[in-house]
């Protein structure tokens, strides 16, 4: 499955949109699937890189989900319900790295960002490898859809 980097090269302009619907907060709402079979939904801070990181609390729930099931999907937060910013949307599978090296430079990285470091202690990271992104925005009459799939090409749709 393609890393961020990948989606970068192959969408450059709606990976770019995607992006910059997620950092307009900071904030991004994680599907994953519990140990029931049933979605969980999590508030997390996603980092976008050359690679998408996702860092988590040690032992939470998200993080034992994707360890047990790495499928995700990963929602924009949404400001108004007229959703005037636009919704951004990605799926994929979290793998989760253990390299110390990695997880410093993610501490790192994600300071430097978030304007305040990341708490102490151990952490589960997961590089998050994509499926597919989508990008929603309200026209004057309709929705302006782009999306791309892994091996594919964006596509744009209109519906009114």
């Amino acid at each position: 499955m393609p890393s961020w980097s990948d989606v970068m090269a192959a969408a450059p302009a709606l990976a770019a949109t995607v992006r910059s619907r997620f950092e307009a907060y900071g904030l991004g709402l994680l599907a994953t699937i519990r140990s029931d079979g049933f979605p969980r939904i999590s508030g997390i801070e996603p980092l976008f890189s050359d690679e998408l990181w996702l860092g988590m609390m040690p032992n939470s729930f998200k993080a034992a989900d994707l360890r047990r099931d790495p499928r995700l999907c990963l929602h924009s937060a949404t400001s108004d319900k007229n959703v005037t910013g636009g919704d951004a949307k990605l799926f994929g599978r979290g793998v989760e790295i253990a390299d110390e090296a990695t997880v410093r430079q993610f501490r790192s990285d994600f300071a430097a960002s978030a304007g305040m470091e990341p708490p102490p202690g151990p952490m589960h990271l997961f590089r998050v490898d994509v499926k597919e992104i989508s990008f929603l925005i309200p026209g004057a009459d309709h929705l302006v859809i782009e999306s791309w799939r892994q091996g594919g090409r964006v596509r744009r749709v209109e519906r009114r």
